[in-house]
C-alpha cells in the first residue's frame, strides 16, 4: 500500500502503482445498478447472483465496467471458514433469536454484518490478458472510498484493524477504528471488488453482535481455523466517525459524483438479455450452497 497524499514524496514503485490503479477507474462507460433502495425483500443470495452474472457479462465483454450499490435489512453473513465452528449451531441459534436472517457467501471472509445502515459497493471489471493485481482492485476501491470523503478533514487509512469482525490488510479506518471492509471475486474473466460501508448506526454495537456469536459458536475451544478476538471498541459507522450524520442516500450521491469523475459516460441498467437467464442459473447455484452449507442446523 502507498501513501498517495499530495504533498508527500512517492517513490517511483509507488507512482506506477497509482496510475496503474487510476487507469482501472478511469473507463469510457461504467455501468450503474443501484439496489441500494430495493427493501428488506432483496435478499443478499440475490446480491451473490448478481456480482456473479455481472462477473461472467463483463468478463465475456457483454457488458461494459459495472458498478453495483445495493442494501440489505437484518442479514449476517458466514463465510465458509465460520461454517467450521465447533458449536455453529449455538452461533446461529443466538443471531436468529435476535432477529437476524443467517447466509453463507459463495467465498472467502469471515462474518459481517449487513442491515440498514450498511451500504455495499462492487466494482465489476474485466480481467484484462495482463490481468487485474488483486492489489490494483484493492487500492481501486480505496482510492474511490477517499475521493468521495476527500472534503472531511479525516485520514482514511487502509491497514488490518485487529479486533475487527472479517479483519484484513484493506480494513478502512478513521483514527483507528474500522468502518468499511473490502474484498475480491474473481470468476469467469470478471473482477469483482466489493466494500461494505457502515453509514449510520453504532459500528461497535454490530461488532458486539458478532462477538457474541463466536462466543456461542466457538466456546473458547482450540480450533483447526483462526477466528477474530472481537473487540466493539475498534468498530464503528462513518456518521460516528465524521461526527455528522450521513445518509445512505448521501453516500450514494458521493459515489455518482466519484465515479461520475472517472467516466465519459455513467449510465443506469439493470440486468438485460441473457444475463437474466445467467442469473437465475447462479441463483441457484447460491442457494444450493447456502442449504448445504447449514442444511444441519
Amino acid at each position: 500500500m502507498y501513501n498517495y497524499d499530495k504533498g508527500n514524496v512517492i517513490d517511483r514503485e509507488g507512482e506506477r502503482v497509482m496510475n496503474e490503479t487510476m487507469e482501472l477507474l478511469k473507463q469510457e462507460e461504467w455501468r450503474l445498478i443501484d439496489q441500494s433502495s430495493l427493501g428488506p425483500m432483496f435478499d443478499a443470495l440475490q446480491s451473490f447472483a448478481f456480482d456473479d452474472t455481472l462477473c461472467t457479462s463483463v468478463g465475456a465483454g457483454a457488458s461494459p465496467p459495472t458498478a453495483r450499490a445495493w442494501v440489505h435489512h437484518e442479514t449476517i453473513v458466514l463465510g465458509i471458514q465460520d461454517t467450521k465452528l465447533p458449536y455453529l449451531e449455538e452461533g446461529v441459534k443466538t443471531l436468529r433469536e435476535e432477529g437476524y436472517k443467517v447466509i453463507v457467501r459463495n467465498s472467502g471472509g469471515l462474518a459481517v454484518v449487513l442491515d440498514a445502515g450498511v451500504l455495499n459497493i462492487s466494482l465489476i471489471l474485466p480481467d484484462t490478458e495482463k490481468g487485474i493485481d488483486i492489489d490494483r482492485g484493492y487500492e481501486a476501491m480505496f482510492l474511490l472510498i477517499r475521493q468521495m470523503f476527500a472534503d472531511f478533514p479525516v485520514t482514511i487509512e487502509a491497514r488490518e484493524i485487529v479486533g475487527s469482525y472479517c479483519p484484513g490488510s484493506y480494513d478502512l479506518s478513521i483514527g483507528g477504528q474500522k468502518f468499511a471492509g473490502i474484498s475480491q471475486r474473481r470468476l469467469r474473466h470478471g473482477v469483482a471488488v466489493q466494500i461494505y460501508l457502515c453509514v449510520t448506526g453504532s459500528g461497535s454495537e454490530r461488532a458486539e453482535t458478532i462477538r457474541r456469536f463466536y462466543e456461542a459458536a466457538r466456546k473458547q475451544e482450540n480450533t483447526k481455523w483462526v477466528y477474530p478476538d472481537i473487540q466493539p471498541e475498534v468498530m464503528a459507522s462513518l456518521s460516528e466517525l465524521l461526527g455528522q450524520e450521513i445518509t445512505i442516500q448521501e453516500v450514494m450521491t458521493r459515489f455518482l459524483t466519484a465515479l461520475n469523475q472517472h467516466a465519459e459516460r455513467l449510465q443506469a441498467s439493470s440486468l438485460q438479455g441473457e444475463e437474466l437467464d445467467l442469473y437465475q442459473g447462479y441463483l441457484q447455484r447460491v442457494r444450493e450452497r447456502n442449504d448445504k452449507a447449514l442444511a444441519h442446523l
